[in-house]
């Protein structure tokens, strides 16, 4: 979908895109921004390179360090990329997505490296910002329990496979985690209504297999 994998087969088809991805399809790593020797708002301001002219606009300048604000990082704004941790590296690479304003998002695993306060705080931010811009959001997670919490859809990959795709409410059973993860698994739900996965033991006689 990010485009970045070749050969591959299929076609990607996003209103008059087809094939190959513009700006309005914006792809964020695992590892965000990587590391360089940029500061951080330099980084953020790459994010509409293609828009930019040879000297930065004000409004432009504006943009990016609320965009960092966005994320509770503007503290981070004069800081080199190469000096920072993981878990800031993914904050300002989402910072720099949302800062290039794409119709369609996709993260690999966006709060990997994040505490469980900033975790909460990348997920509420990037749902809010999807409803009020209009953006699609497509997100590697491997936490089931913030999958339950913020996804609206849920698909299911198994060896390479789309193998389930459907409503959360209906992904999210003690018998499909079984069918997905090889794993007993129980469903709890908290006090405000959210669904907990809990994983309670491998099934018998069954290897695990890589699934995302």
């Amino acid at each position: 979908m990010a485009g970045i994998i070749q050969p591959s087969a299929g076609a990607l088809r996003f209103d008059t895109i087809d094939g190959q991805p513009d700006r309005d399809i914006a792809y964020l790593p695992q590892d965000g921004i990587g590391t360089s020797g940029l500061t951080v708002i330099e980084a953020i301001l790459l994010g509409r390179h293609d828009r930019l002219g040879l000297r930065i606009r004000d409004a432009d300048l504006a943009a990016a360090h609320q965009a960092l604000a966005g994320y509770s990082i503007a503290d981070l704004a004069d800081r080199r990329t190469d000096t920072l941790g993981g878990g800031q590296r993914q904050l300002v690479g989402l910072a720099q997505v949302l800062f290039r304003e794409p119709r369609v998002m996709l993260l690999d695993e966006p709060t990997s490296a994040l505490d469980l306060y900033r975790q909460l705080l990348v997920l509420d931010t990037v749902r809010r910002l999807a409803g009020e811009r209009n953006i699609t959001d497509v997100c590697v997670l491997h936490d089931l329990s913030l999958a339950a919490r913020f996804a609206e859809r849920i698909l299911f990959l198994k060896d390479g496979r789309l193998v389930a795709d459907d409503a959360c409410s209906k992904m999210m059973t003690s018998e499909m985690l079984g069918r997905i993860y090889n794993i007993e698994a129980e469903i709890l739900t908290g006090r405000e209504g959210l669904m907990h996965v809990a994983a309670i033991r491998p099934l018998p006689g069954l290897e695990p297999v890589a699934a995302e």
